[in-house]
């Protein structure tokens, strides 16, 4: 049986020939030291779980800790590997750009090359399409000249044929 301290308060002794009745005295003062020794053994067992929890609840203030701390240089890393990729790529694209320029400053170089050689090869096909034209030219006269003498020449025979055929006849 429980006894609360009310219940202590409140209990009354029957009075016996020379005073309380010890039955009675013995019998409580029993419950009683076995609810305070039941209320001590509760009472130690919560603060066993009491300092359990207390250091339950150090540990995980520790892991909050510690888990703070890891957050903490987990973005100072990220941060610090994001500006070097940044870095990276900023150097990366100078690179691909001076490259490109390089590529660029080239093509343009050939292709003012290839139009210098384009611009010489039209002078020379000029150039020798005039020499062409000029022993084509010459070809003529000389054709145009054989004709003129071969048509002289046909008057001279013919002046000749006539002459001696006046010669003959004659």
């Amino acid at each position: 049986m429980a006894i609360s301290r009310i219940d202590l308060l409140n209990h009354s002794f029957s009075s016996a020939f020379r005073g309380y009745s010890r039955t009675e005295v013995d019998r409580l003062l029993q419950d009683v030291a076995d609810t305070l020794e039941r209320l001590n053994d509760e009472k130690v067992a919560l603060m066993n779980r009491a300092a359990a929890l207390e250091n339950r609840l150090v540990e995980f203030q520790q892991r909050e800790v510690i888990l703070r701390d890891t957050i903490m240089a987990t973005k100072i890393m990220s941060d610090e590997l994001k500006a070097t990729a940044q870095k990276e790529a900023q150097i990366i694209m100078d690179t691909a750009r001076a490259k490109a320029e390089i590529l660029v400053n080239q093509g343009n170089m050939r292709l003012a090359q290839v139009l210098e050689e384009i611009a010489e090869a039209k002078k020379i096909k000029t150039q020798f399409d005039m020499k062409i034209r000029a022993v084509i030219e010459g070809h003529l006269r000389l054709l145009e000249f054989d004709s003129q003498e071969e048509a002289r020449l046909d008057q001279t025979v013919q002046k000749f044929g006539r002459e001696n055929d006046g010669k003959r006849n004659g």
